[in-house]
Formats: structure tokens, sequence, C-alpha cells
């Protein structure tokens, strides 16, 4: 069963305010966001790791709907990459419509959501402590019921979110994920430093965006692809342009993408592909070169190399930037096209119809 919170308005906000104003401003406040986590979270985002460290746990499961589980995703890749630890993503009405209960002894649980509010998440959470889980809560409100069931809590220090489109919440949810694995390994981060510079630059090419917002203004369905690191960032960015422009948006695996969608790829409809400059981007490589091959509208978020190669694209600052880290950097010209090309089509991205802000899953 899903119900929702009505999103109350802001009895501060102005009544003439210009539809997708709150999303931008909350886009914006990334790079201050980033930092802050960077400045005033590490050090209790350190301790945690630390302390979960030592209880050694043999596996993880991670907990998440929506732009979470988005981030959850991201969060799995890095964990079996970085520290060899296998990883499920949870079903959770096994345990909140089926009663499982399995045996979560010495398994790390990490629940991520923003509001921290979802009777669900909470329901499962209160389950796999009661089940021997060691349980963490990663959620923009340390008040939440979930960080209240959870043995540990991460705050992802974002500050209010008004708009309905997640934002600031999505990228301040990896880079705290980000630095909790890198304090589960024992180092100290430190490559994330580079962040908040670099998204203010990317959030400063506005106009650059804008110009691939009128090129897709009238897209009926877009295909978005990518591998490895990138993935996440795929179904991110899909979800976004969904709730916000009302395009339907496919986000798959590259590999995938090859296992039958290819078929629906034609010149009509765009296709984005999300490309790491890493391992995930050179196994990206045959699947761009098949999308070439079929005559798409490939737009490439990537490395200028493959960039140059497709029908058009956004340019990232991947150099010297290690891949695990360059999704907090490949979502953001993609979270202002949604806002762009819902503008160009006359909606309000601040406000997508049928949603709301928490969304109470049971």
């Amino acid at each position: 069963m899903t119900t929702t919170t009505p999103y109350p308005p802001d009895p501060q906000a102005p009544h003439n305010e210009l539809p997708g104003r709150i999303m931008a401003r909350e886009m914006a406040e990334q790079p201050a966001v980033l930092r802050r986590i960077l400045t005033r979270g590490a050090p209790a985002i350190r301790r945690v790791a630390q302390e979960i460290a030592a209880r050694a746990p043999r596996f993880v499961l991670l907990t998440a709907r929506g732009t979470s589980d988005n981030a959850a995703l991201y969060a799995k890749y890095l964990l079996e990459i970085r520290l060899g630890l296998p990883c499920g993503l949870t079903s959770m009405s096994t345990t909140t419509a089926y009663g499982a209960r399995p045996d979560l002894t010495d398994v790390l649980v990490i629940t991520v959501s923003q509001s921290g509010g979802s009777p669900d998440l909470v329901a499962s959470t209160q389950a796999a402590r009661e089940a021997g889980a060691i349980t963490l809560a990663v959620t923009n409100n340390p008040d939440s019921p979930l960080a209240g069931v959870s043995e540990y809590h991460l705050g992802i220090m974002a500050g209010p979110e008004r708009a309905l489109p997640a934002t600031k919440t999505y990228t301040a949810s990896l880079l705290v994920l980000y630095l909790f694995v890198e304090g589960l390994r024992g180092g100290d981060g430190a490559a994330a430093e580079v962040l908040p510079g670099l998204a203010e630059r990317l959030l400063a090419r506005q106009d650059e965006v804008r110009t691939l917002a009128a090129r897709y203004r009238f897209a009926e369905r877009m295909v978005i692809t990518s591998r490895g690191y990138g993935y996440p960032t795929a179904k991110e960015a899909a979800l976004k342009l969904m709730e916000t422009s009302y395009i339907p948006a496919l986000a798959y695996s590259g590999a995938d993408l090859l296992h039958g969608p290819l078929a629906m790829v034609d010149n009509v409809s765009p296709v984005i592909a999300v490309v790491t400059d890493g391992k995930g981007g050179e196994a990206l490589r045959p699947v761009l070169d098949r999308l070439r091959g079929r005559g798409a509208d490939l737009v490439v978020i990537g490395p200028r190399r493959q960039v140059e190669q497709a029908s058009a694209g956004f340019v990232l600052p991947t150099e010297d930037v290690p891949e695990e880290i360059q999704p907090i950097l490949e979502i953001l010209p993609l979270q202002l096209l949604a806002h762009e090309v819902t503008i160009a089509r006359g909606q309000d991205p601040d406000a997508p119809r049928a949603l709301a802000k928490v969304t109470e899953t049971r």
C-alpha cells in the first residue's frame, strides 16, 4: 500500500515564484552541501565506519526506494569493488508483507532515505535489527523514525529540500556513502575534496544544457545507458526526467541494452550515454559503437574524446578524478537537463503532478 503525505506550501515563498525556481536553487546549493559534508560531517562518518569495520560484517544489504534506491545502488558498487564485500538490494515486502525473518547475524543493513519517514523502511530496518543485523540509517533527518530504530545514523546534511525532485539530497547521499566506504577500508576520502569546486563549474554551464533541452523538448521517449559506477547515474537521470517532464525514460545497463532493448533504438528517440572515465566507460565502448551503427541520436555525458564522437553531449572534467566519485559530478548536468526540458515543455519541475515530497509505502 502506498500513501502520500501532502506537500505543504512554504508560507514565506512569494506567490509569483517562477516555475522551477525552487529546484534551481536547490541544485545550486550542491557545492556548498558537498563542502559541508567534507568539513563538518567527515569526522563523524569516519568514526561510525571504524566502529562498524571492527565488527567485521560478513555481507551487506541495502534498503531504499526511489532516488535513495539509486544512491544505494551506487553504494553496492563501492562496497563490492572497493571492499570485496558481497551486497544485495533488499525486497522490503518479504519482511513487511510476508513476514519473513531471515538470520541477519553479523550482516550490515544500510537503509538510505531522505526523510527517514516511510513506514516500510522503518519496519524492515527494525525487523533487521531484531534479526541480528548491524543497522545503519543514512538520512537527511537525524530525528526521523528510521534514525530512531537504527543502531547507527549518518546525516547527509543537505538542509531542507522543498522541490519535489530530489537533487541535493541525492549527491549528498552519494558523498556520505563514499566517505563511509572509504572509512570502512581505512581511507580518508581525500580524493573527494575536488568535488565542490568541480560541481560549481559544472552547474555554471547551464546554457550548454539549455541547448540540449531545446533539442529534446519534443522527445516522446529517451533511453539512458551506462555501465559500472555510471549505471546508478543513468537510473537517477531517468527518474528525474520522468518525474519532472513526464517523458518515458528507460534506463539500462549497457550490457542489458544489447540483450533485446537495442531493437527499439532508432534515429528519433534520443539515447543518453553516461560514460565514466575508467573501466565502466571502457566496458561501454562496444555499446556506443552499436548505437552509432544504428544511427542513434546519441548524447554522451563524459570525457571529451567520447563526446566528440556523439551527436551531442556534455564534457565532464574527469581528468584526475577517480572513477568511483565521478557519479557525484555526472548527475549534475542531467539534473539541469531534466529541469530545462520540463521548463521548455511548459511544465513546473518544482511540483510534478500526482507526487508528494514524502512517499509513505507499507
